[in-house]
């Protein structure tokens, strides 16, 4: 057999090799030290998950067994290293677990158990102890009495190894990666809410509520004059009036910031065209909908393109923009461009990274395109997520 210049440290072995070459031997010491291996990891996920389970009535059960599943990881972590530096095989790390939203030993605790990549190194180190025994027994019979068929046997047995490290060990990238996503996403909306509801309460504490008591006490007074002074009674109601006013338009508003009716009502296109009124700059707006998104996909591309308006009026210094909206497939698109003076960026004090947090949040895309002296572009995907017949209106 012809012998390969392919280095052996870093990769799988060759399909062409030497009987009893460096990977072969390499082979053999990861096969011998299965055994004992494998019987201290299977003592540790025994002990720790198998007691935390059995006292998981208890108040100290669940603790426990989310201690041996943070520590299996760190079982999976040597068991990887282990199998790159003597079988070579290149298995990637899981993502790290990180800290669990909201802090707490309930949230620790609740994090860890349902950690899958803990889990698959807990039934790894259930299915090494019988496997290591045999590969121990059968690779030590081999280096003394089967020396002819030990390379082949040693081969065989590693091919296993290895199929078990990637089947259990390997991080399935794709579906962690977007569980990682949903979390952090799930913690942007969380705290974009809580943001809202204090804005609301503010607003309403600081505005409409006050107006209110104001407009109470003086119609008060004004009820205590009616007999003794009347003008000056009809000079306070009708300056209570004026406060009604105030406070009817102050809630408006403050109704348009939670959910505008227009757009409930009319859709997008009229919407948006609302909000183009009040920019600085004359808008064009552009909506093409055969028919409407999910109502909140809807609230969402409405908020957007409201605060992208707003930072028109506020920064860009724009003689025109333009708002265009579409549907692409399963997606819902829409482009916000100005021919203002340019330089908006994502970390410049404009809102652009919170834009963005709040459409990643619902697997949307924010683009943003805008060089010094402009224009300045900004587009955005949102999933369509569609009504459906008899969500439509």
């Amino acid at each position: 057999m012809t012998a390969s210049n392919t280095p052996l440290d870093n990769a799988a072995p060759p399909r062409v090799r030497f009987a009893f070459d460096r990977c072969t031997w390499k082979e053999v010491g990861h096969l011998l030290a299965d055994f004992p291996l494998a019987l201290l990891a299977f003592v540790y996920v025994a002990v720790t998950v198998l007691v935390g389970v059995g006292l998981s009535v208890t108040v100290i059960g669940l603790p426990l067994l989310a201690l041996g599943l943070a520590g299996a990881r760190g079982v999976g972590r040597a068991e990887r290293a282990r199998a790159r530096a003597l079988l070579g095989v290149e298995v990637d790390e899981p993502s790290p677990l990180g800290p669990p939203r909201g802090g707490g030993l309930v949230s620790w605790v609740w994090s860890r158990l349902r950690d899958p990549v803990a889990w698959r190194t807990v039934l790894y180190s259930f299915v090494r102890l019988p496997w290591g025994v045999l590969t121990f027994a059968v690779t030590l019979v081999g280096l003394i009495v089967l020396w002819p068929v030990l390379p082949f046997l040693v081969r065989a047995m590693a091919g296993a190894d290895r199929a078990m490290v990637r089947g259990l060990l390997s991080p399935s990238d794709e579906l962690e990666r977007r569980i990682a996503e949903l979390e952090s996403d799930r913690g942007v909306v969380v705290d974009r809410a809580a943001a809202d509801l204090r804005r609301i309460e503010r607003n309403l504490h600081d505005g409409a509520q006050a107006r209110l008591v104001a407009l109470a006490m003086g119609l008060g007074l004004a009820k205590e004059k009616l007999l003794e002074d009347p003008d000056a009674a009809a000079a306070m109601v009708d300056e209570a009036h004026g406060e009604v006013k105030l406070a009817l338009q102050e809630l408006r508003d403050l109704a348009r910031g939670i959910h505008p009716a227009v757009l409930t009502d009319r859709g997008l296109d009229a919407a948006l065209s609302s909000i183009a009124s009040r920019c600085t700059a004359p808008v064009t707006v552009t909506v093409d909908l055969a028919e409407r998104p999910a109502e909140a996909i809807e609230g969402i591309a409405y908020f957007t393109v409201s605060e992208l308006l707003q930072n028109v009026s506020k920064h860009a210094r724009a003689t025109r923009a333009s708002v265009d909206v579409w549907r692409s497939q399963d997606r819902l698109m829409l482009q916000v461009a100005d021919n203002g003076r340019g330089g908006a960026r994502l970390d410049g004090g404009t809102g652009m990274a919170g834009l963005a947090e709040r459409l990643g949040a619902v697997d949307g895309v924010f683009a943003l395109d805008s060089p010094l002296g402009g224009p300045t572009t900004v587009t955005a995907e949102l999933p369509w997520r569609g009504r459906g017949a008899h969500g439509a209106r």
